[in-house]
């Protein structure tokens, strides 16, 4: 099939994967975003968007897929958030912002104190990338992301134990 001919198709989808999108947010910018990801989705997968008989359902699976894994990274950055950061939310009455600022920066040289590999990891991960998504990013094993991962996490929650709120 020739590019035009897959404009053609992609211009005459456009319209329903917008009205498709409207299920998930209301949102116009969030949208567009939405439709964009789902088509950029679907073209790496050129032959099947093609040839496939139930195109607009599988469209729909993959804008839903790309909606959820977005909620997903916004929650795990906003559990972070709450976790590391935002300290005043636990059962003490402390509105000191000097105060976090030091947490903050204790976070910042417990991160920087990582290698550079290993900060960029945990950082994608943070960002909320799966870790078949790092692997993939870094050519690495998936069972090694996992690991490192790992290890990382306990590396810096030992070295921000006296932040714990047990």
């Amino acid at each position: 099939m020739n590019n035009s001919s897959i404009n053609i198709l992609v211009e005459e989808k456009k319209c329903l994967l917008k009205h498709f999108a409207s299920k998930f947010t209301a949102d116009p910018d969030e949208k567009e975003d939405l439709v964009q990801e789902t088509l950029i989705r679907a073209w790496r997968s050129i032959d099947d968007l093609v040839k496939h008989p139930k195109l607009m359902s599988w469209l729909y699976v993959i804008m839903r897929n790309v909606y959820i894994n977005r909620y997903r990274k916004a929650r795990r950055g906003s559990e972070i958030h709450d976790t590391y950061i935002d300290l005043e939310s636990s059962n003490t009455i402390e509105n000191n912002k000097a105060e976090n600022r030091f947490i903050a920066d204790d976070i910042e040289k417990a991160m920087c104190s990582l290698s550079d590999e290993n900060y960029q990891l945990f950082r994608l991960f943070l960002d909320g990338y799966k870790y078949h998504e790092i692997a993939a990013h870094l050519a690495m094993p998936e069972g090694t992301v996992k690991t490192r991962i790992h290890m990382l996490r306990k590396k810096l929650q030992r070295q921000l134990k006296v932040y714990r709120l047990d």
